[in-house]
């Protein structure tokens, strides 16, 4: 497997080794003999994987047989006429259908990157027969043929909303999962079905379900957290109401990274209302007091963008960019000058009263080379 690209004349020579092994009375060593010959990446080997391979798919070993669908995605990457050819793309649904769960997740998973590869959705279409295999092996796989199964599952269009509500059921309970990519696949799930239901009721309480997974997920790593965050950011742009109640969660910590920081900004810019402005507008003045001076910049434009999204909560928003400019930091106030030409804009003949008091400041360059370097206002 190591030395096959620089040297695939000798791998070649090992092929009759393999194919002797891939019949051996041991699974252990029919699987392995199987999974190495998939993994020696030359394009001659593929014609004599063939027949051991097709007799692995049928083996009375699951171990064997989860082997050698994984392989089959292997051996598309290296020659896909070939795999279509000789029908193993069949033999891979027809694995979906194995008493094994984790037969049944790694012949999901191979075909999904198959259907992938090849860009063509057809391979790998999800019917009434393979749904329930893949509901029934839910519960039965391990973590990683979770997130196979429920990605597959995210791809399904049910019938009407009474097929979506108990696919939602079923897949509820792994929102409680130790695994985040587990919780956030089940999530995908239930934000891609959710558009198919009208039931408000039901819609409430699969957002009151939702809401403390996502929230669990802001306490692990910070690099676990940046992801759950982009995921969240996307969220909350379809279904704000899922978090609406829990903007605390996304507030700055002072050890968190500063590309933790600036997600948590746009969830909380997305998040805001006219319950909760006055708050936020407290923290996004905090933040424009630390040192990182993209963050302060970005909280400055934080406060703007909340003026133009709360009409009634702008003039509180220009007191606060007000206070900033007080501070006499340059920076700040360059970025609070030009947060504020932008609520003008929104906001015409409203808020002209504060240019007296924007005048008075201290003459500095804010830096957009309109005044060609000179000192301007």
């Amino acid at each position: 497997m190591n030395y096959a690209k620089t040297n695939p004349d000798l791998a070649i020579l090992a092929v009759n080794t393999f194919v002797k092994d891939a019949a051996d009375r041991n699974p252990l060593i029919r699987a392995l003999a199987v999974r190495t010959m998939g993994c020696i990446r030359v394009d001659r080997i593929v014609e004599y994987l063939c027949v051991p391979l097709r007799k692995c798919l049928k083996d009375d070993d699951p171990y064997v047989r989860k082997t050698a669908a994984i392989c089959v995605a292997k051996m598309y990457d290296i020659d896909p006429e070939m795999v279509m050819e000789q029908g193993f793309v069949d033999s891979l649904r027809d694995l979906i259908c194995d008493s094994n769960p984790t037969v049944v997740a790694n012949a999901v998973a191979a075909i999904s990157e198959i259907a992938s590869i090849s860009g063509n959705p057809k391979v790998f279409v999800i019917t009434s027969s393979f749904l329930q295999k893949l509901l029934a092996a839910l519960n039965e796989c391990n973590e990683w043929g979770q997130v196979f199964i429920l990605d597959a599952l995210a791809s399904y269009e049910p019938r009407d909303a009474r097929e979506a509500e108990v696919i939602i059921e079923r897949v509820t309970p792994r929102l409680q999962h130790a695994n985040s990519a587990v919780v956030m696949s089940a999530v995908k799930v239930i934000m891609r079905y959710m558009a198919i239901i009208d039931d408000d009721s039901v819609l409430r309480t699969l957002s009151r379900k939702m809401a403390p997974p996502l929230v669990t997920l802001l306490s692990a790593e910070p690099e676990i957290q940046y992801v759950a965050l982009r995921n969240i950011n996307l969220i909350v742009q379809r279904a704000p109401q899922i978090l609406a109640h829990e903007i605390k969660v996304f507030f700055c910590k002072y050890n968190d990274p500063i590309y933790v920081k600036m997600e948590k900004l746009e969830i909380m810019i997305k998040l805001v209302s006219e319950k909760n402005i006055e708050q936020v507008l407290l923290e996004f003045k905090e933040y424009a007091q630390e040192v990182d001076v993209d963050f302060v910049r970005k909280s400055v434009r934080a406060i703007g963008r909340c003026a133009l999204k709360l009409e009634r909560a702008a003039e509180r928003c220009i007191n606060k960019l007000l206070d900033l400019i007080h501070t006499k930091v340059n920076y700040v106030v360059q970025e609070a000058i030009i947060v504020i030409k932008d609520i003008f804009r929104k906001y015409p003949n409203r808020y002209e009263s504060i240019i007296a008091t924007v005048r008075r400041r201290p003459w500095f360059c804010c830096g957009c080379n309109c005044c060609n370097g000179k000192k301007t206002t």
